[in-house]
């Protein structure tokens, strides 16, 4: 059974296209991630979702009930952490717990098998006010009042971002254990190593999913021998391999360059060669597996060249 249905959604604003005919599906009780950039489309189509904006164009359904009609049955049974911390940031730890339990008819005691693991982390500082929380504390706080209704769906927006390395860690580790409660958790993020850690994932750039599968999958589809290839003075190289006609792909990736050909040749000694032609000194090549981000790189490519293709033609 799908917990979330969502078809054909569109929303503009201001002649801008945020969400470009979306579609997607995610089964009950699957961690789903959708993966992109600021400005990729993630929040509007969480807001979608939760009810708390209307689409231009298509349908969704969250655990059965219509976004449209039956909005206040979503209201009911989902949670919802947005990107920013929206808790009251006056009121303490405890004053916000309790105001949200209230909100739907519930109360801490009676879901405390749910939120335990992450209630008993902040409850040292439940007479703190919530303004004065670290970032880590202030995100399980509000990761707690969205579990306070025991949901059948969870939304988490961008909810690592801003949060130290450790605190992502624990974040991530407190979501595995809410999945296996059964819980359905769509989590939105820009950073591709998070991609790994979903059962399948959505890659969505200027409001277009690019592509959706396991990530194991969507791996499995980088067409290319892919390179790492690293030099003295790395910004002119970069500068020389992308003008190279033997260059299919050139790209800055950490203290790497990110390297594939036009041919489908996965020898090193051919990029070593070709490199060395620009700048020997320091030269290291290697052949590298893709990560999530090489494939959001080539995809958000293909889409600029599509993107191309189709305003060339429309203005013959």
């Amino acid at each position: 059974m799908n917990s979330v249905s969502v078809k054909n959604i569109t929303k503009t604003y201001d002649g801008v296209k945020a969400v470009d005919d979306v579609s997607f599906e995610v089964k009950k009780g699957e961690l789903f991630g959708l993966i992109g950039p600021d400005g990729a489309g993630k929040t509007s189509v969480f807001r979608i979702l939760t009810t708390l904006l209307l689409a231009d164009q298509g349908t969704a359904t969250v655990e059965g009930h219509d976004i449209v009609k039956e909005y206040q049955s979503i209201r009911n049974k989902v949670g919802y952490m947005p990107g920013k911390f929206s808790l009251y940031q006056d009121l303490t730890v405890q004053e916000n717990l309790h105001f949200f339990a209230t909100i739907f008819g519930t109360t801490i005691e009676e879901n405390y098998e749910l939120i335990k693991d992450i209630y008993d982390q902040i409850k040292p500082f439940s007479k703190r006010r919530a303004g004065k929380l670290s970032g880590g504390m202030k995100q399980k706080l509000a990761l707690c009042c969205a579990l306070i209704h025991k949901p059948d769906v969870l939304f988490l927006d961008e909810p690592t971002t801003g949060v130290d390395v450790v605190s992502r860690k624990e974040f991530w580790e407190m979501l595995d254990k809410l999945k296996q409660q059964q819980i359905t958790i769509i989590v939105s993020t820009p950073y591709m190593d998070e991609a790994k850690l979903c059962d399948r994932i959505a890659l969505i750039q200027n409001g277009k999913i690019m592509s959706i599968d396991t990530p194991d999958e969507i791996l499995k589809r980088f067409p290319k021998p892919l390179f790492a290839v690293k030099a003295k003075n790395l910004y002119q190289l970069l500068q020389n391999l992308r003008t190279d006609p033997a260059t299919e792909s050139c790209y800055a990736f950490g203290e790497f360059i990110h390297l594939t050909l036009n041919s489908d040749n996965d020898q090193e000694d051919q990029v070593k060669e070709m490199a060395e032609k620009y700048h020997p000194q320091d030269l290291e090549v290697h052949r590298i597996p893709p990560g999530i981000e090489d494939i959001f790189i080539r995809l958000m490519q293909e889409q600029r060249n599509n993107s191309q293709i189709n305003n060339s033609t429309d203005g013959k």
